[in-house]
This record gives structure tokens, C-alpha cells and sequence, in this order.
């Protein structure tokens, strides 16, 4: 390729709303524009890089067994009510009306498509499977923010396993785990497996892969000591045991005027450690309570995952009075109706001698006996975890750090096949039901990861594995016979090699053209001009170091063929 004939709208400044570094550079660099809020065209540069990131995903797939398959993007609203999904999804989900007046949904992942295809496998002697394909996504994202990072329109691989039982489930997994290990290798990601929830996917075994960036929207519970790695959605951390007074006979209850809040309730005598925090929340439209310990945050996806609700959002003041008698600030869980299910963090569990609220404005218990006062329907983990508590495996302090997840696999079970009544034969002639995992990476997501963690004050540096172009020949005069001649040459025999090369033959300033190819991120560059071809040299320019060499000018071809090779 050319440049003077090709499309490269670099600019000097990017938008005032990019804030990710990545979003910031592939403005500049002319990778990307953005149409409308979440919605991003990729100029020929951009797309460049894309399918080289898409070619990997699918040369490792391909490795280990996977078939590509191309589904549609559009699904009517009964394969979606058949999982149950088509509620769940809520707003995130693009819905819409055929001319006829049929619902469809633009969708957001293919589980429910590849399950109901599933019903063509009929015999055990077909499985496993691998089934897997590069599809565009839709959802609604109430926020779109940080360009590729939160799109409402993406390229996804997402891939399913179809195994006869958990055994083989768990190999499929496996497999999964290995060939994401060995995509993000070649993209040069440092992307570490953590554990996770699976969110609105269901299922077991949950496994992200993030790459840590402050441009990252997820926070990763990290341990510097062992390889304790967990999202937040589902870390856990080892906390100091607290030793309680013994209580009394039945809870006291006591004027608190004006109290409303963990903090000021310490300032009056009872310790934060000491105190029952009572959220109220409604799940799914029934009025829930949520309890953790005064000096804990409660993590709303762990409370969904351990109610299983669909809808949840904070009650209402008016529906808080309406149910518990008292406005926020004087609310408890002690003599609650018996029709409010009550959730509480593990870490009260045992508990004695403690605070809340008694559901009356301005009044408080102490004295509380959890397992005596509180009918509670179920202990779970509920406590977000905070960076220096101890880790569970090895006691050490733990640190969070800002992810972008690159990748997430996790096993779904028969969930989906049993919607959709995929069933096969076993050897004995028995109905089973067909056991899947879901798998999914996001092609323009790991492209801004990349960028995110590969840059300088210059611009881009991309991995030659992804580079839009592996190599630069920027002639510097133009009007010059030998210059143009050289360039031209070289240029030519590269290409001849299979080396992805463009000639900057633009007429243009030297530093013009330098800075756009730094900015670009383009992995080598040779700089062809009178003064060196007067001694048989070219310059040679590492763009990942900036370190330039002079090189002999029917060396040059050799030497740049090897290292883009070696660095493939």
C-alpha cells in the first residue's frame, strides 16, 4: 500500500470526551470514528488491525477443535422467552417489530441459537463439539464511554462447547482456558484468569481474563503473593474474627435523635464492627432485605447471584415506610414480617450484642442476638472485599487493581439445552441432556486493550502480530530518482516476501511523516533519503524502543524479513 493513496485521517488533537488512552490514539491515529453514542466506524486502518486480532481468535480456535458457524444477529422473541432470557436481558437488550408485528431482539450473545441447534445432534458418537463464531453484538448500554471499551454494536467470538456429561464439560474448559492463554500470548496482553460471576448467562465455574489498565471498568481482587485472582463480583477475603460481649436477655431498644448514618451511630457508642447495616431493596418486586456488617459495602451483583433476582433496585423511602415503618437511618431487620426474605453476609454469622436500626424513626436496638432476634433466610456472601485484608489462601494483604476483561469462559450446564430440549442417546439408549460452556472474547475490545498497554507519549506501538502495518518505508524526497527508486525496490521486495509493508511516499515534511508513523504505531520503519543512498545506508527504526541503525541498504530486506517473522 501506498500512502498518498491511502485513507489515514490523523489528527493532531482527539475529542474532549476521550478519556481512555486508547480511545484518545486510535482518534488521532485515524483507527476509528465514532458515528453516534456507542457506535464506532472502523476506518482501514482500524479494520486492519481488527480482523488480525479476529484472525488469531480463530487460528486458535480452529486448534483446538473449533467449527465456525455464521448465526443471524436478529432473533425472534420466542427463542428468547424459551430460556426464560427475554426478561432478563431487561433494557440492554435492542428490541423491535417486523412489519407484521413480530418481536424480534437484536442479540447480545447466541446461547439460545446454538442450543436449539444442538437439537440436530441426535447420537452420544457426535460429541464433543466446538462450535464457535465472529458475530456482531447489540446492547443498549445506558453509558457508552471509553471508545471500543463500552460499545453498543461489537465483533464478539463467542464459542459453545456440547459434551455428554460434566467430565466432558470440564475438558472443553479446559481447552477454552489453554487457547485464550495462548491468544492473549500472541496478542501480547497480559491477561490473568481470575475467578467470576456469570451474570445474566447462568451457569457454573466462571472464569475471567483481565488485563489491568485504569481505563478498566472492572476491579480484580488480587493477592501479591499467591495466585489468588478474583473479580470483585465474587472475591473473598479471610477477616479477623470479632469476639462479642455476651447480650442480653432481649434486645434493648434506645432513643438515637437525629442519627441516621454507620458513622454518626459510632460516634455514639457502638462501634461499626458492632453494627448490622440494613439495605432495602427490591428484588424482582418484593420488598428484601439485605444485611451486612456496619464496616462493609454490600456488592449488588454478589446479592444477585445469591437471589437469583432479575430486576433489583434500592426501595423506594416511600416503600421503606410502607414496609418496615421508618424512614433510612432507623432501619433493622429485628420482628420484620415473615413475608420479607431477609439476606445476610456470612461475616454476622454468630454474631451477639449488636446494633441496628429498630424500624422506628430516631429509636435503635443494641443487645441483638442474630440467631435469637433475626429470622433470617439465608447466609451468603454478600461483603465487598477492600484492598488489605487477608487473602483466603495465604493471609496476605490484598490489593485491587482496574481490569479490562478480555475474555470470560464459563460453564453453563444443561441450562440452556433443556430450554431448548437438546437431548442425545446415550450407549445404553437413555435420554441425556447435552451439556454446554460458553466461551466469548470481544474483537474490538481486545484491540483497545492492546492499545491501552502499548503506547508511548509518541503514540501507538503495536505487537507486529496485530500492527496494521509491520513495517514503514518512508522515502524522504519524493522528487529524488534514486530515493523513489530504492524505496520503490524495497518496497516491492518485501511485499514479495509476505511482509505487510507501506510505502509513505507522500509530499510531505520529514517530521510529518515520522510522527504520523509513530502515532500509527507501526512496528519497524526504514527511512530512505540522498544522504544515506550516497553510502549505501538506509535508517532503521524500532518503533517499541525508537532505537535507529544504519543499515546496508541490500542487507535491509533480509534483516526486517527475519524480524518480522521472529516477532509474528
Amino acid at each position: 500500500m501506498r500512502w498518498s493513496q491511502f485513507f489515514v485521517p490523523t489528527l493532531r488533537d482527539a475529542p474532549a470526551d476521550a478519556e481512555a488512552v486508547s480511545h484518545r490514539l486510535l482518534i488521532r491515529g485515524g483507527f476509528i470514528r465514532q458515528l453516534h453514542s456507542g457506535h464506532y466506524t472502523m476506518l482501514p486502518l482500524g479494520w486492519r488491525v481488527h480482523e488480525k486480532v479476529a484472525d488469531i481468535v480463530r487460528e486458535e480456535m480452529n486448534a483446538i477443535g473449533g467449527q465456525e458457524f455464521h448465526f443471524p444477529a436478529m432473533h425472534p422473541k420466542s427463542l428468547w422467552e424459551a430460556s426464560g432470557r427475554w426478561t432478563v436481558m431487561g433494557d440492554e437488550m435492542f428490541r423491535l417489530q417486523d412489519r407484521s408485528g413480530t418481536e424480534v431482539g437484536l442479540a447480545m450473545t447466541h446461547e439460545e441459537a446454538f442450543a436449539q441447534m444442538a437439537l440436530e445432534v441426535n447420537s452420544w458418537r457426535a460429541l464433543p463439539q466446538i462450535w464457535y463464531q465472529l458475530q456482531w453484538k447489540f446492547r443498549d448500554e445506558p453509558r457508552p464511554k471509553a471508545g471500543l471499551l463500552r460499545v453498543r454494536e461489537f465483533v464478539m467470538k463467542d464459542a459453545y462447547s456440547l459434551d455428554i456429561d460434566e467430565a466432558g464439560l470440564d475438558a472443553a474448559f479446559d481447552k477454552h482456558h489453554a487457547a485464550y492463554l495462548a491468544i492473549f500470548g500472541r496478542l501480547d496482553l497480559d491477561a490473568m484468569p481470575v475467578e467470576a460471576s456469570s451474570g445474566a448467562m447462568g451457569g457454573s465455574d466462571s472464569i475471567e481474563f483481565m488485563v489491568e489498565s485504569p481505563s478498566g471498568e472492572d476491579d480484580v481482587v488480587r493477592c501479591p503473593n499467591c495466585d489468588y485472582r478474583a473479580n470483585v463480583e465474587r472475591g473473598a477475603s479471610a477477616i479477623p474474627a470479632v469476639t462479642d460481649e455476651t447480650p442480653p436477655a432481649a434486645p434493648e431498644k434506645f432513643p438515637t435523635p437525629g442519627i441516621r448514618t454507620i458513622a454518626a451511630l459510632e460516634e455514639a457508642g457502638a462501634p461499626a464492627d458492632r453494627q448490622i447495616k440494613t439495605m432495602v431493596m427490591v428484588i424482582d418486586g418484593a420488598v428484601t432485605l439485605a444485611l451486612v456488617r456496619g464496616d462493609h459495602q454490600l456488592n449488588m451483583q454478589k446479592l444477585q447471584d445469591s437471589t437469583g433476582g432479575i430486576d433489583i433496585r434500592p426501595a423506594t423511602p416511600a416503600e421503606t415506610v410502607e414496609h418496615l415503618g421508618a424512614n433510612p437511618g432507623s432501619l433493622g431487620a429485628v420482628g420484620v414480617s415473615d413475608e420479607i426474605r431477609i439476606f445476610a453476609d456470612t461475616a454476622l454469622e454468630g454474631r451477639t450484642n449488636m446494633t441496628t436500626g429498630a424500624n422506628e424513626d430516631d429509636f435503635h436496638w443494641r443487645g441483638v442476638d442474630i440467631a435469637r432476634d433475626i429470622g433470617v433466610t439465608e447466609w451468603v456472601d454478600l461483603r465487598e472485599v477492600t484492598a488489605g485484608e487477608a487473602c483466603i489462601q495465604c493471609g496476605s494483604a490484598l490489593e485491587i487493581v482496574r481490569a479490562i476483561e478480555a475474555g470470560h469462559i464459563f460453564k453453563l450446564g444443561t441450562q440452556y439445552a433443556e430450554a431448548m430440549g437438546a437431548h442425545v442417546l446415550d450407549s445404553d439408549g437413555e435420554k441425556r441432556t447435552i451439556v454446554m460452556g460458553s466461551y466469548g472474547i470481544g474483537i474490538g475490545r481486545n484491540m483497545a486493550a492492546v492499545a491501552e498497554t502499548h503506547h508511548d507519549d509518541k503514540g501507538l506501538i503495536w505487537p507486529v502480530s496485530v500492527a496494521p502495518f509491520e513495517v514503514c518505508i518512508t522515502a524522504m524526497k519524493v522528487d529524488d530518482e534514486a530515493t523513489m527508486t530504492a524505496a520503490t525496490g524495497l518496497y516491492e521486495e518485501l511485499r514479495a516476501a509476505g511482509i505487510d509493508v507501506i510505502l509513505d511516499d507522500r509530499d510531505a515534511r520529514a517530521g510529518v511523516k515520522f510522527a504520523d508513523s509513530e502515532l500509527i504505531g507501526i512496528p519497524y520503519r526504514v527511512t530512505v533519503g540522498p544522504r544515506g543512498l550516497a553510502d549505501g545506508r538506509v535508517e532503521h527504526t524500532v518503533r517499541a524502543t525508537m532505537e535507529t541503525s544504519d543499515v546496508a541498504l541490500d542487507a535491509i530486506a533480509a534483516q526486517l524479513i527475519a524480524e518480522v517473522t521472529a516477532a509474528r
